[in-house]
């Protein structure tokens, strides 16, 4: 599920922000947003995660596909044994899906921007 702009989502668990802060030698704590905490989604954005594998996995199928009938037999065969040791990167890249990060405006006035889309439930 793709979040919204606009869409008013809670943390789904709590979210530490910072290691834990020194002044003068003393921890005095560790900075962490509770779950639960209200916002809204501000900006989604999309990200394609596309490996070299991929972008030749499509290269040849794409040519397979346009020239492929009249190939001789011999290059024809190459062609399809590259695309073959080339489609368990294709496999894992559509199982994977496009990497989704938002930008969330808190109700508490605190900003998380490029943050996965999965720390957020729909409120």
């Amino acid at each position: 599920m793709t979040l919204q702009e606009g869409q008013r989502v809670t943390l789904a668990a709590d979210l530490r922000l910072t290691d834990p802060i020194e002044v003068s030698g003393v921890v005095i704590g560790v900075l962490s947003l509770a779950a639960d905490t209200g916002g809204t989604v501000e900006e989604v954005v999309e990200h394609v995660r596309e490996e070299a594998d991929v972008r030749e996995y499509e290269r040849l199928s794409s040519l397979l596909d346009a020239y492929g009938d009249g190939m001789p037999p011999e290059s024809r065969r190459q062609l399809e044994e590259k695309i073959g040791a080339l489609r368990p990167a294709w496999v894992a890249f559509q199982e994977q899906g496009p990497l989704v990060t938002v930008r969330v405006r808190f109700d508490n006035g605190f900003i998380l921007d490029s943050s996965p889309q999965e720390l957020y439930v729909p409120a």
